[in-house]
């Protein structure tokens, strides 16, 4: 039972693996990539001196071309870890038309080409929930890809396993309760640990385009609702998804987090190349 198992997930490997390094490689970075002040050898840009700055560092070529004195910072080249989740929940398993992706092969699609960004950059990444610790190399992006598609249903969003300084990226719809989400950006804001709550949404789940009589029901088939009218439901549903998002917004914000909705019909190099900024620069 476990070899045709091991089988048919072997067959998804390569194919999902090719897909998320020709999306990254679309994506220009340029010489620098992820730029940050720090220790380094490779200039990055020149800051007006303040008080404290030792005498050696000030450039006295730059600094004569104006009234003020200005210092060299160098780019930041110690690698980082980044953590990748991604939420199991059946909700996640759905896509609205056949020609569109379900949300969840979206985001192992678009974690992937992440992880293949920043592994080429140097930097170490990995998945929450102590499934992998972050590491280097085609072979951590394997092993990703691995435990990508046979995570089970019940991999939790545990900052248990979070690796102290490394940028956590959660990638889910957030449909359901927010109480697992709010208390692992909680306890990552008090590890002094940023991230991004990277919400996956279906252009059906955005529009509601239902008219007239609808049975409305769950990935699981436990719950159903039945309307006669549900152009009625419209108004209530897009109220309700707006604070969701403003809620997760407010979250993140408050924790230094980032917040986005992408939309599955949308480009994955449009996200891609979002989370690339998002997690480069400084939470705003």
């Amino acid at each position: 039972m476990l070899r045709p198992r091991a089988e048919a997930l072997g067959a998804r490997l390569p194919p999902l693996l090719v897909a998320a390094q020709h999306l990254a490689q679309s994506i220009e970075l340029g010489e620098h990539g992820r730029r940050q002040s720090g220790q380094g050898e490779a200039f990055w840009q020149y800051r007006r001196a303040q008080p404290g700055d030792p005498a050696h560092r000030i450039d006295w070529r730059r600094s004569a071309r104006s009234d003020s004195h200005y210092v060299q910072e160098k780019e930041w080249q110690a690698a980082h870890s980044v953590q990748i989740w991604i939420d199991p929940a059946p909700s996640l398993a759905f896509a609205s038309d056949p020609d569109l992706p379900q949300k969840r092969d979206q985001a192992r699609l678009i974690g992937l080409a992440l992880a293949s960004l920043l592994l080429r950059g140097g930097e170490r990444v990995g998945l929450l929930g102590g499934a992998q610790p972050p590491g280097r190399g085609r072979l951590a992006l394997s092993r990703m890809a691995d435990h990508m598609l046979n995570a089970g249903d019940d991999a939790k969003l545990s900052h248990a396993a979070a690796v102290p300084h490394a940028r956590q990226i959660v990638f889910s719809d957030f449909l359901g309760s927010l109480d697992e989400t709010r208390d692992f950006v909680l306890a990552a804001q008090g590890r002094g640990q940023k991230g991004v709550l990277f919400q996956l949404l279906d252009p059906m789940e955005e529009a509601f385009p239902f008219q007239g009589r609808v049975l409305f029901q769950d990935v699981s088939g436990v719950l159903t609702h039945d309307t006669r009218e549900a152009a009625d439901l419209r108004n209530r549903y897009l109220d309700r998804l707006a604070r969701r998002k403003a809620e997760l917004s407010d979250l993140a914000k408050r924790a230094g987090w980032r917040f986005h909705t992408y939309h599955t019909h949308q480009p994955p190099s449009s996200a891609l190349l979002w989370l690339w900024n998002a997690i480069g620069g400084p939470a705003r």
